[in-house]
């Protein structure tokens, strides 16, 4: 599987900023998928996650409320709607998959930047 997202991009606190990912090769094989991100000096940590059907969505409680997170199967896209975004929301975000034979795949990850 391999994953490439896109609309990253510089916002000011309190703009919004969709991203997506798309899939692409063995794409039957996708079970949950998330959205992921790094701020400088940080350890990656989880943002969201969904469920292979669209169900099962849980939130990092930074940012319950304010992002989420949705797939479309058809075209094999993840999205994450980021709404009331904060500086401390600055990160890579990247996405994440777990396909049917508990294999990893990650993106190369886009820049979110947010201004005060």
């Amino acid at each position: 599987v391999q994953l490439v997202e896109s609309g990253g991009g510089l916002v000011q606190a309190g703009g919004s900023l969709r991203l997506s990912c798309v899939a692409s090769g063995s794409t039957f094989s996708i079970n949950t998928m998330d959205w992921y991100r790094q701020a400088p000096g940080k350890q990656r940590e989880l943002v969201a996650t969904i469920g292979s059907g669209g169900g099962r969505i849980n939130y990092a409680d930074a940012v319950k409320g304010r992002f989420t997170i949705s797939r479309d199967n058809a075209k094999n896209t993840m999205y994450l709607q980021m709404n009331r975004v904060k500086p401390e929301d600055t990160a890579v975000y990247y996405c994440h998959v777990l396909d049917n034979y508990r294999f990893n795949f990650w993106g190369q990850g886009t820049q979110v930047t947010v201004s005060s």
